[in-house]
C-alpha cells in the first residue's frame, strides 16, 4: 500500500538563540514516524524554519510539539527582527507530498489550529488552502500589522479577529497562522548597498501583488549585521514560473539600481525539479548542497 506522506515548514520567531531553536527542533525529532529534514537560523531576521516530514497524523503531532515549546519559550515582546511576524509560531503550512491532497492537509490545518486554541490558548488563522475567507488566502493579509498593531484591532474590529479563539491575541506569543499549500521556494538575493530602498524598489517591481511576476511574492529587507540588504522571496509555483527567470530579472533590475548582486541563499529546502532548473546557470545559491534536495532528504531519512 502506497505510503501517504506530508511536510511541515513551520516559521519561529526565534533567530538568535540556538537553544530555544534547539529545544523546538527536539520536539519534532522525538516524534515518532517524522524525519527532521532541515533548520535554519536568520538573526537579521531573528526567525528559524524546521522543515519536517511523515505521515499526516505524526506530522501533526510534531507540529503541535513543535508550537508548544515556542510558545514555552519566545516572547514577542521583547522580539525584534527585520521579518513581519504575528506569532512565537509565526506560520505552519502543511504541504502533500504523497498520495495525500491539499484538501486533506487543510483538514489537518484546521485540526492543529483547534488543538493550539484549547489545549495552549494561541488564537489561529487559517490561511491559503484552508482559509474560511477569501481575504484571507494571501498570508500577508492577515499579519499586516504583526503583533502590536494586530493584538490591538482584535479588540475593536471584528473583521480582524482570528478564525479559531480568541479574540485576543496570547500575550506573548501572538497568533498562529496555520494552512495548508503547495510547496515553496523560499529564497534570498542580498545586495551590495546598505540603502533599503533599492531592495524595496526591486521587490516591489517583482511581486505579483504590484504587477511584477506570477507566483512570486518579495520584500526588501535591511541585513544589520552584514550592513546590507536583501530581497527576500517566496516564489510559489516555481514550474509556471522559473526560478532563473526571477533571478535574471532580479540581476536586470540590481543593474539598473547601482546594487550589485552579491549572492543568492536558500531557505529550507529546494524541490529535485527546481534543483534541476539552475543547473547550468548563472544562479547559485552559496548554502546549497545536495543534502538540501527535498527528495533526497526524504528518501534518506524516511525509509
Amino acid at each position: 500500500m502506497a505510503r501517504s506522506l506530508i511536510e511541515c515548514v513551520p516559521n519561529f520567531s526565534e533567530g538568535r538563540d540556538s537553544r530555544v531553536v534547539d529545544a523546538i527542533a527536539n520536539a519534532v525529532a522525538e516524534t515518532s514516524a517524522v524525519a527532521l529534514l532541515g533548520r535554519t537560523m536568520d538573526p537579521d531576521h531573528h526567525r528559524s524554519v524546521i522543515t519536517f516530514a511523515g505521515d499526516p497524523p505524526s506530522v501533526a503531532e510534531a507540529a503541535f510539539r513543535a508550537v508548544r515549546q515556542a510558545v514555552r519559550l519566545i516572547d514577542l515582546n521583547v522580539h525584534r527582527g527585520v521579518h513581519p511576524r504575528l506569532g512565537a509560531a509565526d506560520v505552519v503550512p502543511f504541504v502533500p507530498l504523497e498520495h495525500v491532497t491539499l484538501e486533506q492537509c487543510a483538514t489537518i490545518a484546521v485540526a492543529v489550529g483547534e488543538r493550539l486554541w484549547n489545549e495552549l490558548g494561541v488564537p489561529v488563522y487559517l490561511y491559503e488552502g484552508a482559509a474560511r475567507r477569501g481575504d484571507r488566502a494571501r498570508l500577508e493579509n492577515i499579519r499586516r500589522g504583526g503583533f502590536e498593531i494586530v493584538r490591538e484591532q482584535v479588540l475593536t474590529d471584528p473583521e480582524r479577529r482570528p478564525d479559531i479563539g480568541g479574540p485576543e491575541l496570547h500575550p506573548t506569543a501572538g497568533a498562529c497562522i496555520v494552512g495548508a499549500r503547495r510547496f515553496l521556494i523560499a529564497w534570498n538575493v542580498v545586495l551590495g548597498t546598505a540603502d533599503i530602498e533599492p531592495a524595496k524598489r526591486i521587490a516591489r517591481a517583482i511581486r505579483e501583488s504590484s504587477g511584477g511576476l506570477p507566483h512570486v511574492k518579495a520584500l526588501g529587507l535591511q541585513l544589520p549585521s552584514r550592513r546590507l540588504v536583501q530581497v527576500s522571496i517566496n516564489l510559489t509555483d516555481f514550474e509556471r514560473m522559473p526560478l532563473p527567470v526571477v533571478y535574471q530579472q532580479i540581476r536586470r533590475l540590481a543593474e539598473l539600481e547601482g546594487a550589485p548582486l552579491l549572492e543568492a541563499e536558500l531557505v529550507g529546502l529546494l524541490p529535485r525539479a527546481a534543483a534541476e532548473q539552475i543547473a547550468g546557470t548563472a544562479l547559485r545559491f552559496v548554502n546549497f548542497t545536495p543534502e538540501l534536495v527535498l527528495e533526497e532528504r526524504v528518501a534518506a531519512l524516511l525509509k
